[in-house]
């Protein structure tokens, strides 16, 4: 998996709905890079993308829960991070439903996925816990 504890922001179910959602995307590339046959990758991308449409949402919804409750300065420009990365997940849902989604489609996923999630965990979740420990509290 390609989690690292420097991804920890310090907020427990933060955290942990982070690894599930590594776990879930090592587990994907590591099927897409496989040789495995082209419609086990079809039916592992589209569970994938089911999950990520529906686990997402729910993350951010509880992340976002937590930056109100902690007044997080910069809730507004996370949110908007959030809300395009969903609109990039629908975007991918839609290309697969019309039938588009080709061995390098499936490729460019993977990788987008897990760049993003390494660039905003890495970055930008990292700010909200230095955040709280700057007010002198627990992340």
């Amino acid at each position: 998996m390609m989690w690292k504890e420097k991804y920890r922001v310090g907020v427990g179910l933060i955290d942990s709905q982070h690894i599930e959602l590594f776990s879930r995307l090592s587990n994907f590339i590591q099927i897409v890079q496989n040789e495995n046959d082209w419609d086990e990758k079809l039916d592992e991308v589209k569970e994938t993308m089911a999950f990520m449409q529906e686990y997402v949402v729910f993350h951010f919804d509880d992340e976002e829960k937590y930056m109100e409750q902690i007044d997080y300065p910069h809730i507004e420009l996370h949110k908007k991070i959030h809300k395009d990365f969903k609109d990039s997940i629908n975007d991918y849902v839609n290309l697969l439903q019309e039938g588009g989604f080709t061995e390098d489609k499936i490729q460019e996923l993977g990788a987008k996925l897990m760049t993003w999630l390494i660039m905003h965990v890495g970055k930008m979740d990292q700010q909200i816990g230095e955040y709280v420990k700057e007010k002198g509290g627990q992340a």
